[in-house]
């Protein structure tokens, strides 16, 4: 894996959050339907993908925050696992031209 695997994964999963975010934000907002965000990996980027969700026609928001809250620990967490290592490696790439030098 490389740093510009890293960025696309975060890239995504800033996607997936903003998606969460409004689902979240019109959880009280009649008739509103959620969108869902699906990842994709085709080996070197990572895609995030949205749809609505169906519409169960319910005339009250169909967000479900039993869903929305696990997303925003997931998009959390594979944050901080892609920042972590995109330092690691920036910390290798330092000493390899350390060794060079």
């Amino acid at each position: 894996m490389n740093i510009s695997n890293n960025v696309s994964s975060i890239q995504a999963h800033q996607t997936m959050m903003n998606t969460n975010a409004n689902n979240v934000a019109n959880v009280n907002t009649d008739g509103f339907i959620p969108s869902d965000t699906r990842m994709s990996d085709d080996g070197n980027s990572v895609t995030a993908h949205n749809a609505k969700v169906d519409d169960t026609g319910s005339l009250k928001s169909q967000t479900d925050l039993a869903k929305e809250i696990p997303d925003q620990i997931i998009a959390q967490d594979a944050t901080a696992a892609n920042v972590a290592a995109i330092k690691t490696q920036d910390e290798m790439f330092g000493s390899l031209l350390d060794i060079k030098a």
